[in-house]
């Protein structure tokens, strides 16, 4: 039988509370998930359940039957409204809260289709825009999402939320840029950085071949690594005063292209 936590004071809760901060979320090797899709897309993809808190005053038929179909290996915790709502890091009417556990896959761990469409992060660090990446990488089946940058906590709650839960779909991996960059070289992949010091139009170059597209930071760019050893740098015409696009935006219309192009007849 479940367990009925009708306190906000109760250590369990403050314990989902405290993993609201990134220091709890490494030390406890825990992280979590709210909102009955983004709990889904994580359950479909492997990822372990430690426990669900879960709240029957506001479940609906959908949560209710996904709840049953949980594995017996995932504690249940019950919890009364005023103390959900209390744990609820959005406003969120599926009544279910999941600790789950982290994964961080190396680069080598993933599996890449015969002509590959690759992302390549550094340094984006806004949860906001890192979902929305993660959102259109989804959208165009890329092969996967790197993350160069170790500072990037891939399990920030607003990132799984502006993700939709796309970051449970999608592969990713995280590592150092010459580990990357090592990576993408032993596999014949093409890097396309985009940078505005360049006179190439991004629509101007082949992407029907392996490529990693590189996106740096909206304030600093890519550092002096990527410029170095990428293949080719290509930026997208700007027509008014902004000299800059948001990250996510950028990565939606280079990822599309690539598409567009995969797609005509050769």
């Amino acid at each position: 039988m479940a367990t009925v936590i009708t306190s906000t004071h109760n250590p369990r809760i403050k314990h989902v509370l405290q993993l609201s901060k990134s220091s709890s979320r490494k030390d406890e090797n825990l992280f979590v998930i709210e909102g009955l899709r983004e709990i889904k897309k994580a359950s479909a993809t492997g990822y372990h359940f430690e426990a669900v808190y879960y709240c029957p005053d506001i479940m609906n038929e959908e949560s209710l039957a996904f709840l049953s179909q949980l594995s017996p290996q995932t504690e249940r915790i019950e919890v009364i409204k005023h103390v959900y709502e209390r744990m609820a890091y959005r406003n969120n009417r599926d009544g279910l809260i999941i600790e789950a556990v982290p994964k961080y896959p190396e680069p080598e761990e993933l599996k890449l289709s015969e002509n590959p469409l690759i992302l390549v992060l550094e340094s984006v660090e806004k949860p906001g825009n890192l979902g929305a990446i993660f959102r259109t990488a989804d959208a165009a089946d890329v092969d996967a999402v790197l993350i160069c940058d170790s500072q990037t906590d891939i399990y920030n709650p607003n990132i799984i939320r502006s993700s939709l839960g796309c970051l449970f779909t999608t592969p990713f991996a995280i590592s150092t840029p010459s580990r990357i960059i090592e990576f993408l070289k032993e596999k014949g992949i093409l890097i396309i950085s985009a940078a505005l010091q360049t006179s190439m139009f991004y629509s101007d170059l082949d992407l029907r071949k392996p490529i990693a597209i590189v996106l740096g930071s909206e304030a600093e760019g890519l550092t002096e690594i990527w410029r170095t050893h990428s293949d080719f740098t290509v930026k997208i015409p700007m027509a008014g005063m902004a000299d800059s696009l948001n990250v996510s935006v950028t990565a939606g219309i280079l990822v599309f292209e690539a598409l567009r192009q995969r797609s005509l007849r050769k």
